[in-house]
């Protein structure tokens, strides 16, 4: 796991360099082979974290040219997507469904039992504490799939679910309501964790999402409804007080 999160560090470390000067927008970086003497790490790894600042728009790879500091660099490419909560709901479970499947191959029994005592934590009547069981439960499963791209990706999609203030009003609202419904979904899929069962274990990770889903698209039409009505009620009374001064 170390050695696939290296990339991550050196092109942490390479950012940082771009951010003070040392290479500035529009110049050329020095080559893999300089780079790798100069950080102490492979060519292999180079390549690794280049494509990696390529994706967040750091740098540009140009074939037969050579790799370039963007002249427009991104203002903070640690920044979260504007996304709903159902869009990252879908998203989490083809993700987090395809980890499931990965870690049942190669779960440790340590992990097994780490699961069941996040499971239990979750039942706790503290919403936080319950909470940080559940980032734990889905973190655990996903370092359980050796994936370390899963990994990363997967503390993202729940840094979206915490720190996106309309993404977690409609998370907290439904999980909220549906503890009990939650907490058997989670033994669901480490039962199929526990009988060394991919598919089992991507169908339950799945179903988890998907009944998500469901509520909260009961919650939010509960909420159009209730607005519906809130309007209703406050034109009725606008109504009721012009009669009255007619």
């Amino acid at each position: 796991m170390a050695e696939q999160r290296l990339f991550h560090t050196v092109a942490e470390q390479i950012s940082a360099l771009i951010e003070e000067g040392v290479f500035p927008p529009g110049t050329r970086l020095p080559g893999e082979r300089e780079l790798a003497e100069r950080f102490e790490v492979s060519r292999v790894t180079i390549r690794e974290a280049e494509i990696a600042l390529q994706a967040i728009g750091r740098i540009e790879i140009k074939t037969g040219s050579g790799v370039y500091v963007c002249k427009e660099q991104p203002k903070n490419p640690n920044d979260l997507p504007d996304v709903s909560a159902f869009e990252l709901t879908e998203a989490r479970s083809l993700i987090e469904a395809e980890a499931a499947a990965l870690a049942a191959k190669v779960i440790s029994d340590e992990d097994l039992q780490e699961l069941d005592r996040l499971i239990i934590a979750m039942a706790s009547s503290d919403e936080e504490a319950s909470l940080v069981a559940d980032r734990e439960f889905h973190a655990t499963i996903a370092k359980a799939s050796g994936n370390g791209a899963l990994v990363h990706t997967i503390e993202t999609l729940w840094r979206m679910r915490e720190e996106l203030p309309a993404v977690k009003h409609s998370y907290d609202a439904v999980c909220e309501e549906d503890s009990k419904i939650r907490a058997q979904e989670h033994q669901d899929i480490l039962d199929a964790l526990k009988a060394r069962n991919s598919e089992a274990a991507r169908r339950a990770m799945r179903e988890h999402f998907l009944r998500l889903i469901g509520s909260m698209l009961d919650a939010t039409e509960q909420e159009a409804l209730r607005e519906v009505q809130q309007r209703a009620s406050e034109s009725r009374e606008r109504f009721l007080q012009t009669a009255k001064m007619g």
